[in-house]
């Protein structure tokens, strides 16, 4: 008889029967295995919120299968992944094989490696009921918000909405950016830039007109620049005072999930689901050449910052050898995990670290080499010296005012020579200065007045949203990909550009969340919610307590919304269309079905008259000069063909635009990137333009 040893997924039990060789069957529960049915509420609020948990539909046969081996097995382990839900489904399992939940049967690894699994097998342990409970809790919670509040939105707003304990305030932080953009209302102000060029010198560098002996001056209209460089005519520029320094800039610490999805959504463009399933792959292992199946990295879903000694080890020596001592600091680097992380497992890492991206790249598909590549640089720059700069601060006297200029040079790039931190916002890039002293006499040659407007705060990406909702305490980084997945599949947000923008939809639905559900969508009760929720993993919390709290008052405010808007229905001005059934002279209207918008009457259900949505762009097809229309991809990309496929094939990922090339008189296109791009396709024109009024 042989151990039976089950995981989540067919390509980390592949991985794992390689280590663990003869005497082991390992196999994969496909990941849940039970849950609560997803047509009914299945939690008996009566009697302590009971939940009434199913084989899932689907998994018979795997249940029957997973039976069957377990029988025949000496000794059962369960090594689902080593996190609440992983827990969750081992206590599953238990269940279903009839396990002893105070046997020493529960496995975890941090890592798919000999050593990673060599370590998880010499100490098993009982199922931690209280994982268990605090992913139950989450579970049963966000049930009773989902399935209490969304028949709610469908009655009061159209049919195939949903709320959520995290979704609804992920959407209300959205929907609140857009009403500052709106109400946000410009200030006018102006800056004078002076070229100056030192004596004997022939480059020159910018100063910025800062004010006067008692301090900055504000310009706020054109008139006062005019005065003031009117003011500054036949000065003398001269260096005042000059102030040098050094400046060190230490590395950022290695990935945890929030992170990582941020990251990786600045500089590889990837969406957090994205992230997080290529992060699976790397993690539960794949075929290198001369290794067999092994998992790259460390489990990807962690909030700690906390790395193994045998790591910064092997990092370190890498770093030694590669880069040379320079580059090494005297004393390994060591992060502070934040106070609220559960810090269960490491910070996100490369298992080798010495397996530098380039010898794996040939056995990676380019998202698993790009992610990899990102995590592997990102540790090993975090074990690398810190980055030194000069710095050089002047200030020039003109007349009775001041300029100002500062910049630096780099005298040791350190951990820049690997990796630099990505940004949410574009940084003002800082020049280095000539050599200057105090007392040098400049030379201007220009002296420029520049109109700027204080900017709006910018829409969210999914980046700066995933920062924001980290910051406030909602939801747990494991979840935000999911949460992002959910506003966006249900049309409450839109993409443009990679920014986030709230649909009227959205915003109805957050409105109506405000009235009637404050709390629900309040960012100080729902993070004060979640640190309950915690309490419950650590043991110093009654689940059922925490649930009896919450639902008390969260009935009470619904069964008050339902009551004053007993007939009320709230009416989108998206779904209004200029269309006539013409089956009864009826409206026609915009509706949602399981299978996405379609065009309905407003007499339904009297007449059943139905259309399909066709969403022309107002361009012609550049091949048969049928109108080109707008559609999905699977993943949900948009792409653009011709109305009269399937007699036409013409299609293309860019937009094509109701407007000719003025070189070769073809069909123009727009690319939808950060900075939109008007361009001609014909082979041989080159003709483009960057467009000035760009989506965004």
């Amino acid at each position: 008889m042989s151990n039976l040893v089950i995981v989540e997924s067919p390509a980390k039990a592949k991985t794992i029967k390689k280590y663990l060789g003869k005497g082991f069957d390992v196999v994969a529960s496909m990941g849940h295995v039970r849950d609560l049915p997803e047509k009914r509420l299945s939690v008996d609020i009566k009697h302590d919120f009971k939940p009434k948990y199913e084989i899932i539909k689907g998994k018979e046969k795997t249940v029957d299968e997973l039976c069957a081996r377990a029988k025949k097995s000496e000794k059962i382990f369960l090594a689902t992944d080593p996190d609440r839900e992983g827990e969750a489904i081992s206590w599953h399992l238990a269940y279903i094989l009839g396990l002893n939940l105070e046997d020493n049967n529960r496995v975890t690894f941090n890592e798919i490696t000999k050593n990673g699994i060599g370590n998880g097998m010499k100490n098993p342990r009982s199922i931690d009921i209280d994982l268990v409970n605090a992913q139950q809790v989450r579970r049963i919670l966000d049930r009773l918000v989902g399935y209490k509040l969304s028949p709610f939105l469908c009655k009061k707003i159209c049919k195939g909405l949903s709320a959520g304990r995290v979704q609804s305030v992920a959407l209300r932080i959205i929907v609140d950016r857009e009403e500052e953009i709106r109400k946000f209302v410009p200030d006018e102000y102006w800056t004078i830039e002076a070229s100056l060029i030192p004596h004997g010198a022939r480059k020159h560098f910018t100063a910025l007109f800062y004010g006067d002996e008692n301090g900055k001056i504000e310009i706020k209209d054109e008139k006062t620049a005019k005065e003031i460089i009117k003011s500054l005519e036949g000065s003398e520029y001269t260096i005042s005072n000059l102030k040098k320094g050094k400046r060190k800039r230490s590395p950022a610490p290695p990935f945890i999930t929030s992170t990582l999805q941020q990251e990786s959504s600045r500089k590889l463009g990837f969406q957090a689901k994205r992230t997080m399933k290529v992060a699976q792959e790397l993690y539960e292992g794949l075929e290198i050449e001369n290794m067999g199946a092994v998992g790259l990295i460390t489990y990807m879903r962690t909030d700690s910052l906390r790395i193994s000694e045998d790591a910064i080890k092997e990092g370190r020596e890498y770093i030694l050898k590669t880069f040379g001592e320079k580059y090494l600091p005297k004393e390994p680097r060591r992060f502070k995990t934040k106070a609220n992380a559960q810090d269960g497992h490491e910070a996100i890492r490369p298992t080798m670290p010495e397996m530098n991206p380039e010898k794996v790249k040939n056995n990676l598909s380019s998202d698993q080499y790009k992610l990899y590549k990102l995590i592997w640089e990102r540790f090993t720059a975090s074990q690398m010296s810190d980055c030194i700069h000069s710095t050089t601060q002047a200030a020039i006297s003109a007349g009775k005012y001041i300029f100002k200029a500062s910049g630096y040079t780099v005298d040791f790039d350190g951990y820049t020579a690997l990796y630099v931190e990505g940004s949410d916002v574009e940084q003002e890039k800082e020049k280095a200065l000539p050599e200057l002293k105090e007392g040098m006499l400049l030379k201007l040659k220009s002296l420029e007045p520049n109109q700027h407007f204080t900017q709006p705060p910018p829409r969210y990406t999914e980046a700066s949203l995933i920062k924001t909702l980290e910051k406030n305490g909602i939801g747990r980084p494991s979840t935000y990909a999911a949460t992002i997945s959910t506003i966006t599949a249900r049309e409450y947000v839109i993409r443009e550009a990679k920014v986030l923008k709230p649909t009227e939809l959205g915003e109805t639905v957050t409105k109506l969340m405000k009235d009637k559900f404050s709390k629900i969508v309040n960012l100080k009760f729902t993070a004060q919610m979640e640190n309950e929720l915690d309490t419950v993993e650590d043991g110093k919390c009654d689940w059922v307590e925490i649930l009896k709290d919450f639902y008390g008052d969260f009935e009470k405010t619904l069964e008050k919304a339902k009551e004053s808007m007993k007939d009320v229905k709230i009416e989108l001005e998206e779904n209004k269309t200029d269309l006539i059934c013409e089956l009864c002279g009826k409206p026609m209207v915009i509706k949602r079905g399981r299978f996405g918008k379609f065009i309905g009457c407003s007499g339904y259900p009297e007449c059943k008259n139905i259309k399909k949505i066709i969403n022309k762009t107002g361009a012609k097809c550049p091949k048969c000069g049928g109108d080109v229309i707008s559609r999905k991809s699977k993943r949900g990309r948009i792409f653009y063909g011709c109305s009269e496929y399937p007699k036409c094939d013409f299609i293309s990922w860019d937009e094509p635009i109701d407007e000719k090339c003025p070189n070769c008189h073809k069909q123009l296109f727009r690319k939808n990137t950060k900075k939109p791009k008007i361009y001609c396709a014909t082979e041989g024109c080159g003709y483009e333009k960057v467009e000035e009024n760009g989506k965004s």
